[in-house]
């Protein structure tokens, strides 16, 4: 009788070791650095909606300013100013901050001298300022461009509201050489008769309206003047 041999199951033969294949890659092995990716971001705040940094700017002890700094002769032209745009007008005034052949100029007039644009301040009855936003001031040229509300009142016609940027250069003295006023921020008008019209209209308006006297130069001025 024939002894039967166990069966011996063969075990599964473990694979080898595993065969990399490298693949030529389409893409771009460098990496960012982080400088890349922080300019990235930083450019990202100009995809969307525009930032007014005006509104956030800091002065240099870190306290939140809607103005620049600005030097004090330049401080004290917007304070005469808002005199003047808020229908208060008085010789000193004019005498300290215009010279007597400065212009002034907005979208309806057009003012050369001291008689026509001392009456714009009487045009209205009553004038509020609302809001002053320095936006540049500089020495050289000495210039100061500010923006402002300002709430006009009238006896015939309804209160109106007007956002300007305004544009004052100066001489040495911090004497306005000329002024423009313009308007929500749009340049002058200067279509076919509109030049006209607002010479008419800066000339019309002394008829109109009570020109405060100019203050009259000192005697030992125009002795000076006359050497």
């Amino acid at each position: 009788m024939s002894t039967a041999q166990p069966v011996q199951s063969e075990r599964p033969r473990s694979p080898g070791n595993p065969t990399l294949t490298h693949h030529t890659s389409h893409f771009n092995t460098n990496f960012p650095t982080p400088s890349l990716l922080e300019s990235v971001a930083g450019g990202a705040h100009y995809a969307g909606v525009k930032i007014d940094t005006r509104k956030i700017r800091r002065t240099s002890a870190g306290v939140p300013s809607n103005h620049l700094e600005i030097k004090g002769d330049h401080r004290r032209v917007i304070e005469d100013l808002q005199e003047l745009y808020c229908c208060r007008p008085t010789p000193e005034i004019l005498a300290r901050r215009w010279r007597p052949d400065a212009q002034f100029e907005d979208p309806l007039c057009k003012c050369q001298g001291y008689k026509e644009y001392a009456a714009q301040a009487k045009l209205y009855s009553k004038s509020e300022t609302i809001s002053t936003r320095v936006m540049s001031s500089t020495t050289s040229p000495n210039r100061l461009v500010f923006a402002q509300t300002q709430v006009y009142s009238s006896k015939v016609l309804r209160n109106k509201t007007i956002n300007s940027i305004i544009i004052v250069d100066l001489d040495e003295q911090e004497k306005i050489i000329r002024l423009v006023d313009e308007w929500n921020g749009k340049p002058l008008p200067t279509k076919y008769g509109a030049k006209f019209l607002r010479r008419a209209n800066a000339m019309i308006a002394p008829l109109f309206v009570k020109v405060p006297k100019a203050t009259p130069v000192a005697p030992i001025e125009v002795a000076l003047e006359m050497q």
